[in-house]
């Protein structure tokens, strides 16, 4: 299974690294099974982070043919109403460091990543996976219209308003879509992934190595609908 893991300006890295890391161990754990690599729309480059400039380098372009499983990350900055930012807060990309969540979300929809991001989904082949604001990148793209997923409780409004079927779950599996929600869902998607693509040995193996334990239900579209309680 090759991850390509996405970095768009304003990313927050812990929704990139956590996964990052679990899947790496998960190649390691299967001796070859998972491979993982930090990629952009733009190809290689620097990426800065919404982080106190906190940046990491993309390897590679983003590329849906190469990859079994993409995963894209939400931003890290201000929460709350969009506001004017000093110009001398201008990242080296030209974007506000200190800018609004939303705002860093907002601003890849002019980029090529929803191109790319509706290839990956249109192919059958492909998982998508998210983290925290990165489901809410594609529902902006119009790319989850009638699908089930999650993300950080304060975007679940708008994923609803975008006819998202939204679920509050920490992980949320819709078959070629797997979401999380909040930052530190991205070590429990990740565990989770491994467990669905090459089995729980090898996810249990890696939970041991990071001391962490997976919390609440995968949430799926299966069994009875549940009485109120």
């Amino acid at each position: 299974m090759h991850t390509q893991i996405v970095l768009f300006d304003g990313f927050d890295p812990l929704d990139v690294i956590a996964p990052y890391e679990v899947l790496y161990a998960g190649g390691v754990a299967s001796e070859g099974a998972v491979s993982v690599e930090l990629v952009s729309a733009e190809g290689p480059r620097e990426v800065i982070s919404g982080t106190g400039g906190l940046a990491l380098r993309a390897t590679a372009a983003l590329d849906p043919r190469r990859a079994d499983l993409i995963l894209v990350p939400g931003a890290s900055g201000r929460v709350g109403e969009p506001g004017e930012v000093p110009d001398d807060d201008l990242g080296a990309g030209g974007w506000k460091q200190d800018e609004f969540i939303p705002v860093l979300l907002g601003r890849t929809l002019s980029t090529e990543l929803p191109a790319l991001l509706k290839q990956a989904m249109e192919d059958p082949g492909t998982t998508v996976a998210t983290v925290c604001g990165g489901s809410l990148v594609l529902a902006m793209s119009g790319l989850l219209e009638g699908r089930y997923a999650t993300t950080h409780h304060m975007g679940l409004d708008m994923l609803d308003a975008t006819g998202v079927h939204m679920v509050r779950a920490r992980v949320v599996d819709d078959g070629d879509l797997v979401t999380g929600a909040g930052v530190t869902s991205g070590l429990d998607l990740g565990l989770y992934l491994l467990e669905r693509e090459v089995g729980p040995r090898i996810a249990h193996a890696v939970e041991e190595l990071f001391a962490h334990e997976r919390r609440g239900t995968v949430w799926r579209a299966q069994g009875p609908v549940p009485a109120t309680l």
